[in-house]
């Protein structure tokens, strides 16, 4: 049992107190004082919050001659282009009024493209200003613009074909561009061209670094990043975000915790970024005590609960199974969007609470908050989990019809697992049958673990053989077919799959179980045996096996994989990670505190049974944390009802 070498919460800095403000740079349709006094009309955009509202004020700017003047024009422009209240089309049909369109107006609307869902569509605009006659256009601050698109895309043939031009007007020493060269060429994989376009920089900035170091991030390059950074002399909080935000997006988890408790040691005060990818870590190890940490230093810096550290909260307690902890963040928050309230009813539905996550639902629409896709792949997940197939139907055939929300293949993949673990898998495969993309291995995969778990062994090796054909690396595919041959007693088949894993090189990923105790993350692998506190761990587990066997429990060996005596499948299942978790758990934590683990495969039947009485028997919550959902296990029942 490999411990991870402990992450222990820092002691609150002594950093200055503020107030986090994310928008509180002025928009770019806000009239300066000088342009007020020209234009009186333009007063009503300090308060303009709709279209309806800005036509009335394009209307009397028109009647008024103001339109002609380009400064008006662009901040009537600016607001439906920029605003979240805007109309990008009304923007665009703006523009083509203007009598005389200059470079900053025409930016305006790259900016706008560039920021919105179709970033390519900047790129046909700017070739589009290209044919008219807009003054001084292009400018230097269009090319960042452009160069921002094709990182986005990413597109490394629209890139270069920027680059040419940079070059051939000769803005190709500007600060702004040459940084942008940066991010382009990262974000296309190209971390060489990358370096090379920041070697020739002529005037570094932080700008420039931070580029850099996202780019050798993007691409993977974590030692060289991390020597970049640690060569910084004065590093800001900017690229203390850019690292530990890369080492959490790249599922480096205990890294960016370690780096952000650095940055603390170092009195730098975190950014709302930098927040956000730390509770987003604490949710993937399940380190809840950390993230409560994170919640405490948010309210004594009295830092603004915005949607998105909210939403970071919200799935960071349900990613660790505190279910009220989260309703707490959740109704403290004043502003919700739909983004916080799919992420909690994803959460609810994973925690078995799938009356909680409809009710969530209905409240949702009341209030005026339009679901998206995300939000209705929780709510099918929710009916998927407890067994509600009518509901679950209804939910997904009211998402076009009642929504406008067109059903994508995660959603059939939730209907598909909502058919299946039902037992009705002649109606999973009717809907793979009809769906209008191709199934992908997900939804073949949510039909296999069906066929598992209703022990049909004819559908599902035809699947488990298709499965094998579009996933050949995917060990967690061979285990679940090698699982139906095993429980038919078909172990010449589970040999052979054995045997043709070796051949492809395909690896079992083993069990491994982490648990989060006094500000420590401690992860335990199944059948290890090098945890320095071994001895004391396995002496707890046979006092367990003794005190489950005296309430009757017998080890279910037909999880066993492999062809051997029952004593040795007996003594291979009670060495499952969860276990050892669990023992570790027992012995370092107080009496009637709750266990929480996070386990990376899916629990097996024995350690679910075990799991239930060793709760009652030690008085214990346990909440595991697999794979696919929580377990709260409470007084021999789960929260699951047996229907995982």
């Amino acid at each position: 049992m490999a411990a991870v070498p402990t992450l222990a919460l820092p002691s609150t800095p002594t950093a200055p107190s503020r107030t986090f403000k994310p928008n509180s740079a002025k928009p770019p349709w806000m009239p300066t004082p000088q342009l007020l006094s020209q234009h009186p009309t333009l007063h009503h955009l300090l308060s303009c919050t709709s279209m309806s509202h800005l036509h009335q004020i394009h209307a009397q700017t028109i009647t008024s001659g103001a339109f002609r003047d380009n400064f008006v024009a662009s901040r009537i422009l600016s607001f439906a282009a920029l605003s979240p209240d805007g109309s990008l089309p009304y923007a665009r049909l703006v523009f083509s009024r203007i009598p005389k369109p200059d470079a900053f107006v025409a930016n305006v609307l790259i900016r706008a493209y560039a920021s919105g869902s179709d970033p390519l569509e900047a790129l046909h605009f700017y070739t589009h200003v290209l044919e008219s006659p807009v003054v001084d256009f292009p400018d230097v601050h269009t090319f960042p613009l452009l160069l921002k698109v094709c990182s986005r895309v990413p597109s490394l043939p629209f890139g270069k074909m920027v680059h040419a031009q940079v070059f051939k007007l000769g803005w190709d020493s500007t600060a702004s561009v040459q940084n942008f060269l940066v991010y382009m060429y990262a974000s296309c994989g190209l971390v060489e061209s990358a370096r090379l376009a920041f070697d020739g920089i002529s005037e570094l900035n932080d700008a420039s670094v931070n580029m850099m170091l996202d780019g050798y991030l993007k691409c993977g390059h974590f030692d060289d990043a991390r020597k970049m950074f640690d060569e910084i002399n004065d590093r800001d909080v900017l690229s203390w975000s850019v690292m530990i935000n890369g080492y959490v997006q790249d599922s480096c988890f205990k890294e960016g915790l370690d780096l952000f408790h650095e940055m603390l040691k170092e009195n730098k005060e975190p950014n709302e970024s930098v927040l956000v990818n730390v509770l987003s870590a604490c949710a993937h190890l399940g380190a809840v005590e950390q993230g409560m940490w994170v919640e405490g230093y948010v309210r004594k810096k009295d830092i603004c609960l915005s949607v998105r550290i909210g939403t970071a909260l919200v799935d960071m307690y349900l990613k660790c199974g505190c279910v009220e902890k989260a309703f707490e963040v959740f109704n403290m928050m004043k502003d919700k969007n739909s983004t916080t309230c799919s992420a909690m009813i994803s959460g609810l539905a994973i925690n078995g609470c799938a009356k909680d996550a409809l009710k969530l639902f209905s409240q949702m629409e009341m209030n005026g908050i339009v679901p998206n896709e995300v939000t209705f792949v929780g709510v099918l997940n929710a009916c998927s989990h407890s067994g509600l197939v009518d509901e679950g139907v209804n939910y997904f055939n009211s998402m076009k019809k009642l929504y406008g929300v067109r059903p994508n293949v995660h959603h059939y993949c939730c209907l598909v697992d909502l058919y299946g673990r039902a037992g009705l898998l002649d109606e999973a495969e009717d809907v793979i049958e009809k769906m209008p993309m191709k199934a992908n291995s997900a939804i073949w995969g949510a039909l296999l673990n069906s066929c598992r778990i209703h022990k049909d062994a004819i559908l599902g090796e035809r699947i488990g053989k298709k499965l094998l054909e579009l996933e050949p690396t995917n060990s967690g595919r061979y285990a679940l077919l090698s699982n139906i041959y095993a429980v038919n007693g078909r172990w010449e088949d589970v040999a052979a799959l054995r045997r043709l894993m070796k051949e492809r090189g395909v690896n079992k990923t083993p069990g491994s179980s982490f648990i989060d105790l006094k500000g420590a993350v401690h992860e335990f692998i199944a059948g290890d045996n090098y945890h320095p506190q071994r001895g004391e761990i396995y002496a707890m587990l046979d006092e367990m096996r003794r005190k489950l066997t005296m309430v009757g429990y017998r080890p279910r060996t037909d999880q066993i994989l492999i062809d051997m005596d029952e004593e040795d499948k007996s003594t291979a299942l009670f060495h499952h990670s969860e276990k050892l978790a669990v023992a570790f758990g027992l012995i370092h934590s107080d009496p009637g505190t709750t266990i929480r683990i996070t386990k990376n495969l899916r629990v097996c039947i024995d350690c679910h049974l075990v799991m239930k009485l060793l709760s009652k028997i030690y008085h214990r919550e346990i909440i595991v944390r697999d794979r696919c959902r929580f377990h709260h296990f409470k007084d021999a029942t789960c929260s699951c009802m047996d229907y995982w």
